[in-house]
């Protein structure tokens, strides 16, 4: 039997492994994915491969050039070639470069750094193209004129390039076998572009978000004769746009005459458009599946019909966030039967929140975040209603109060729990932290109190905030072998105690916040065995001791899992249904997979945002994202911290900032910092460090602030050069014995103090130098009070001041005796 078709795709294979498939007349062949570079021989005869009856070759994601496109030009039964994500930098020329394959039907150049793909009359070549795939590279202009003869062209994606476009174009108004056009990250100028496809009959998915929405005059009233199943206009460069005939979108958002019964997502986010959503939407799009209108200025209810909509077995996906609307949540919305996905985030809306929504059986995301909720949340009897599946729920900032109802710790298949910033009182109920699966458990900024309820052992979680409440207490073993857990979050409460040494049983932790309790102690060494740990804030509080200086193990690495819960959905499978699987091609029916999976991903990409507030640089920052991710820092100040800094402290290369300010801190400051390479803040004021600033600082170049007042340091300001030149006074006063620019003090005047550096051996480094003037001033107290301790003893006993007396007058007699004698 011979072999028909052969997968080599994603083996890091190299030029010299095709060798071995020298010979095989394949059909199909896919080496994507592998480490093949330059250009490869294909053909017969003295050539490397015998593949002149391929009709399938992928050979995206490697290493090709240009000259690789010029050896496929022989082979003549070829239907399918992807050469997308390769090196073919600059232009193409598709006459001498593909000349001969005139049976091609996909082609795909995706991400290949085009710059320019030559106009020429020769596109009629290929005029059983039926799918062009040219997104993601640099071309620019308008749209090659030939392209009107691909007749048979029904998928076209160039998308990610710098096209332009006024208006209808005649190259596309002529492929009106088009089912698939992606327009997206252009500069076309829409909706009057649209025109294109007015007589496609065909066309059921046209992206083009991210391209410049325009104000058009007055153009003929027209009914499209497509029956479209995707529409995405969002983001795109707003200006004013008004429409007198009927179109996609006017000002005030307006829906054609005509009702689009195949519509199952429409999306028109992030467009700044105004007026109140149509009451009757439902009637245009009676089979709509995802609603996206969010990031607009819409204002006024919602209609009540959304909650009508039936979808059957898919549900119904609504996001209206980030708008104006007010009042509250339908009853009819709140009792839908196929609603899957609700974010109504950032409005105004208003009252209580229905019960009824907490039942649904096919709701998996509940947004109400960021409105004007209020009451309490309501008691639900879980004997009789069944709590809906619910996977996400964020009610964070709204003005929510009561206690926190026990039928939440039910929600079986939570993954994320979000009531930031309400004004929720009580105890934490015990049994919530232990929802299996649960990840993210957001609680802060409210008035819970009482003692931290125990999660000892829970396996699932892993973003944990219960900041600014008032939980009291001690920590006991809350949190012991929580090996889960990421980030640690119980600031601002009222937590006594030590910290406990379970800690070091956190072996997932990379953020941990502690700061303004009244934890006493001192800090457990055990913190040091969490190498993963990038964010340790233990500031505001009473601890003692010295800085433990194996917290030099820690490696403060950038790490995508302390900003990021995009991966805790892993068990939903969300679907649009808008794969038709008896009346499509293989690549149309991949084309709508990935369209499906894909809107459902963005969709739900990053269901709760993970934050952390950490002070540098003088102010309080909320880090999130790929901020958070590559944020690193300890802050141990306004503690009672004593000793010395350790000079192991150096080997941190991978901090950003550093905070030890009012402490009890003494000796110098080590030049081993000098090898901190990243930090951009070292604050170090407010304790009673001495010596000299190591010169050596000036080498840290990404350094932003720096604050060493309020201490003992003497000797010369480091020279004004790299980032010191840009610290002021302020980040030296209060140091009696500096001089140097910016302090008023000149090392050049009498009285100043010495400018002597140490020597570059590191002992003596470490140790530095006493200043000569504190020498004297330190020398004469100490005599002067010797003297007054023995006058003082003097006195108050009689027979010592006998005996010193008698002392004084035999040292007396002795000394004239001998001068007599010898001298005289």
């Amino acid at each position: 039997m011979n072999l028909e078709e052969l997968d080599l795709s994603g083996n890091r294979l190299k030029n010299s492994d095709l060798t071995y498939i020298k010979g095989l007349s394949v059909k199909s062949l896919n080496i994507g994915g592998n480490l093949v570079q330059g250009s490869i021989d294909i053909g017969d005869g003295e050539r490397q491969l015998k593949l002149i009856n391929l009709e399938k070759l992928d050979l995206s994601y490697n290493f090709f050039n240009n000259t690789l496109l010029a050896r496929l030009g022989g082979l003549s039964n070829l239907k399918s070639l992807n050469v997308g994500n390769n090196l073919i930098n600059g232009s193409i020329n598709i006459i001498e470069e593909l000349d001969g394959l005139i049976n091609l039907e996909e082609l795909v150049l995706d991400g290949s750094h085009l710059s320019n793909i030559l106009h020429s009359i020769r596109w009629c070549d290929l005029r059983k193209l039926e799918v062009l795939d040219i997104s993601e590279n640099a071309l620019e202009g308008e749209l090659p004129s030939c392209l009107a003869n691909l007749s048979s062209l029904y998928h076209l994606d160039i998308s990610g390039n710098q096209f332009i476009g006024n208006g209808a174009s005649t190259t596309l108004a002529n492929l009106t076998l088009l089912k698939f056009v992606f327009l997206t990250r252009n500069l076309f100028k829409v909706p009057s572009f649209f025109m294109s496809f007015a007589n496609h009959s065909h066309l059921e998915v046209l992206f083009s978000d991210q391209n410049e929405l325009v104000k058009e005059p007055a153009i003929r009233t027209w009914i499209p004769k497509f029956q479209i199943k995707v529409f995405r206009l969002s983001n795109c460069t707003p200006k004013e746009v008004h429409n007198e005939g009927n179109s996609f979108i006017n000002r005030d958002l307006q829906f054609p005459s005509h009702p689009n019964p195949y519509m199952f997502v429409f999306d028109l986010s992030a467009n700044k458009i105004q007026g109140q959503i149509p009451t009757n939407i439902c009637s245009f799009f009676p089979q709509l599946r995802m609603l996206n209108l969010s990031s607009n200025i819409l204002e006024g209810n919602i209609p009540p019909c959304l909650g009508s909509l039936k979808s059957g077995y898919i549900g119904f996906y609504l996001d209206l966030s980030h708008n104006q609307l007010h009042g509250g949540i339908p009853e009819k919305l709140a009792k839908s039967d196929s609603l899957v996905f609700l974010r109504l985030s950032n409005n105004r809306l208003s009252g209580k929140i229905t019960p009824t929504i907490f039942g649904l059986n096919s709701l998996n995301f509940l947004y109400l975040d960021g409105n004007n909720f209020d009451g309490r949340l309501p008691s639900i009897d879980i004997t009789i209603v069944h709590l809906s599946l619910l996977m996400v729920m964020d009610l964070s900032n709204n003005n929510l109060s009561g206690k926190l109802p026990r039928w939440i710790s039910n929600l079986s298949e939570l993954t994320a729990l979000d009531l930031f910033n309400n004004q929720l009182e009580g105890s934490i109920p015990r049994d919530l932290c232990h929802i299996d699966g649960l990840k993210v458990l957001e609680l802060s900024q409210n008035k819970f109190s009482g003692p931290i309820p125990s999660c000892s052992g829970a396996q699932s979680i892993k973003h944990l905030h219960l900041n600014r409440n008032r939980l009291s207490g001690t920590l006991g073993n809350a949190f012991f072998n929580c090996s889960s857990l990421v980030t640690l979050d119980v600031s601002e409460n009222q937590l006594t105690g030590e910290i406990p040494n379970w800690v070091g049983t956190l072996s997932a932790l990379r953020v941990l916040l502690l700061k303004a309790n009244f934890f006493t102690g001192e800090i457990p060494i055990e913190l040091c065995k969490l190498l993963s740990l990038s964010i340790i804030v233990l500031s505001q509080n009473n601890l003692s001791g010295p800085i433990p200086f194996c917290l030099s193990n820690l490696t403060l690495e950038p790490n995508d899992e302390k900003s990021s819960t995009k991966a805790y959905l892993k068990g939903f499978i969300g679907s649009l249904g808008i794969v038709d699987y008896s009346e499509q091609t293989k690549f149309e029916w991949s084309t709508f997979k990935r369209l499906d999976e894909v809107y459902v991903t963005l969709f739900i990409e990053n269901p709760i945002d993970e934050k952390v507030d950490y002070t540098t640089k003088r102010s309080s920052y909320i880090y999130k994202e790929n901020i958070l991710k590559d944020m690193s820092g300890i802050d141990l100040s306004c503690n009672r911290l004593t000793g010395e800094i350790p000079f192991e402290i150096g080997k941190l290369r991978e901090i950003r900032s550093l905070n030890l300010p009012h402490n009890n801190l003494t000796g110098h400051i080590p030049s081993t910092f000098s090898r901190l390479n990243k930090i951009e803040s070292l604050d170090l004021s407010h304790n009673n460090l001495s010596g000299i600033i190591p010169t050596e600082l000036m080498e840290l170049y990404t350094l932003e602030v720096f604050n060493v007042s309020y201490n003992n340091l003497s000797g010369s300001i480091p020279y004004q050069k790299a980032q010191f030149v840009t610290f002021d006074e302020s980040s030296y006063m209060a140091n009696p014995f500096l001089c140097g620019h910016p302090q008023p003090k000149d090392c050049n005047e009498p009285n100043s103090p010495s400018t002597t550096t140490p020597n570059a051996s590191y002992n003596e480094e470490e140790s530095g130098l006493m200043d000569t003037y504190v020498f004297q001033v330190t020398f004469f107290v100490s005599y002067v009070i010797v003297l007054l301790v023995i006058a003082t003893i003097l006195y108050i006993n009689p027979y010592w001041q006998r005996a010193w007396f008698y002392f004084i007058e035999h040292c007396t007699n002795t000394c004239r005796y001998f001068i007599e004698d010898n001298l005289l």
